[in-house]
């Protein structure tokens, strides 16, 4: 698996790197987008590569996503078991893959995705702080893109969902954006923390129904929302484990 799948995703970027301005070129002509929307389209279609590369050792499902209207905006949160994570959102039906994610400073360190990442508007939450990615967040949702979270911060060891943080649903709070929660299993068995190498998985990826913020009022009403996600998610998460 591995003498082919590492391969074939190097292989795969290099050429996503150099046709980048051609297919950049044509969207721009064809769609009449911004250059973010069409760096997101282009960054989405990449992750299908990612899943289909490795669709012959990976049995790849969707589910819900029938209940969720596709052509609007959301703040998006999925739990976070591995690196493999964010190239599972090639699963998204489009044009859901319109996201720009908002990650830790990290990534944008790699400078083979930190331009596509800029240009697409991807969110640095720990160099932006709450009031840059909030602000940065709501224009995108605005313009008609959805902004992606990991609320745990980190990658979960154990599986199990983990603390979450407040930006995903301050965002939604102050925008009036829905939350849409999505669940995520088997990346922690392709690839978890601490190994390099791939094993064959099943990774399902369920939508959960949006969360609208105007269901909660107050001044802590974030918070409750935050709450309601939560256990929304770690019901789910433990059911699709079969806890």
């Amino acid at each position: 698996m591995n003498l082919l799948v590492y391969p074939m995703i190097a292989l795969w970027t290099l050429l996503g790197i150099f046709a980048l301005p051609f297919l950049f070129g044509l969207c721009k002509i064809f769609t009449r987008w911004d250059n973010g929307r069409i760096m997101r389209l282009l960054i989405w279609f990449y992750g299908r590569g990612w899943v289909a590369i490795t669709s012959p050792f990976v049995k790849f499902s969707r589910e819900g996503f029938d209940k969720v209207a596709t052509g609007r905006p959301y703040v998006m949160v999925i739990n976070h078991l591995s690196f493999f994570d964010f190239y599972c959102m090639g699963l998204l039906p489009f044009p859901l893959g319109n996201i720009a994610a908002a990650v830790r400073s990290w990534p944008f360190k790699m400078p083979w995705y930190a331009p596509f990442m800029r240009l697409a508007g991807y969110l640095d939450v720990e160099s932006l702080g709450a009031a840059g990615y909030l602000r940065i967040g709501a224009k995108i949702l605005s313009g008609g893109g959805s902004v992606l979270f990991f609320p745990e911060g980190h990658r979960s060891k154990d599986g199990k969902i983990q603390r979450f943080f407040s930006g995903a649903f301050k965002l939604s709070e102050e925008t009036g954006a829905k939350i849409l929660p999505l669940c995520l299993t088997g990346t922690d068995v392709l690839l978890p923390p601490g190994r390099w190498w791939m094993l064959p998985a099943k990774v399902r990826l369920t939508a959960l129904p949006p969360v609208d913020p105007g269901d909660f009022d107050g001044p802590s009403a974030h918070m409750e929302l935050k709450k309601h996600t939560k256990a929304m998610m770690t019901e789910k998460v433990a059911a699709m484990r079969g806890l």
